[in-house]
């Protein structure tokens, strides 16, 4: 199998990457107007328009930056408003929010399985070689996203959704990380903790997930440059 060139690979994981990050954030604040509070909707920011979404840092000069260096793109957008004094049960509500973004990752998982799964039944020259490799980028990202952001480190949802079901005054003491939260991330990521944490339920879900899409597990290495 030929490796991508820079740009088949910007290609592959530009729309995955976009539809993750978008989706997640859209997430968020679908689940906060269910749950009573419309600031997002008020804001423009339900909309599934990326340029909505648009952080210049996470989207655009980070991705960027890793696909030159990298050959992997990774990225974030800006982050959904979300009023949680006017959450009809906040103390409750405030972790079905954070929740709704993995969930929305989840659900992303399984459609790109769907598509790889279309993609082999098609078998078409032209059409099922780049849809392959997508539906892998897109599995991959929303893996990683998921699972990132249920780190219980405030603000990441992992860190609402503990301190959610924490008693009030724990919650009160943990939600004074929320400052430092980036830089515990930093942290974790500098001293291999994170890869550490993560690596394997990330292995096995990936292994799962591209078994079952029928994708080929060394697809990812030449999504990542490292093909041969």
């Amino acid at each position: 199998m030929d490796e991508l060139t820079t740009a088949g690979r910007f290609a592959v994981w530009a729309i995955p990457v976009v539809f993750a990050i978008t989706l997640h954030e859209v997430a968020h604040g679908w689940a906060a107007k269910l749950l009573g509070d419309r600031t997002a909707e008020r804001m423009g920011r339900l909309s599934l328009n990326p340029l909505h979404h648009v952080d210049p840092v996470g989207t655009l000069l980070v991705p960027g930056l890793l696909l030159v260096f990298s050959h992997f793109i990774f990225g974030w957008a800006k982050p959904v408003p979300v009023d949680w004094g006017k959450l009809r049960n906040p103390k409750r509500d405030v972790a079905l929010v954070a929740a709704a973004g993995p969930g929305a990752n989840a659900v992303m998982v399984l459609l790109w399985m769907l598509l790889a799964r279309l993609a082999i039944t098609l078998n078409d020259a032209f059409v099922s070689r780049p849809l392959i490799f997508m539906a892998a980028a897109g599995i991959f990202i929303n893996l990683v996203l998921l699972l990132v952001n249920l780190v219980p480190v405030p603000p990441l949802d992992g860190g609402r959704i503990l301190g959610s079901l924490l008693p009030p005054r724990l919650a009160m003491r943990y939600a004074q990380l929320e400052p430092y939260g980036f830089i515990i991330m930093l942290a974790l990521i500098a001293t291999n903790l994170l890869s550490m944490l993560l690596g394997g339920p990330l292995n096995l879900l990936l292994a799962i997930s591209l078994d079952i899409a029928g994708i080929p597990p060394g697809i990812l290495y030449h999504l990542m440059g490292s093909g041969t």
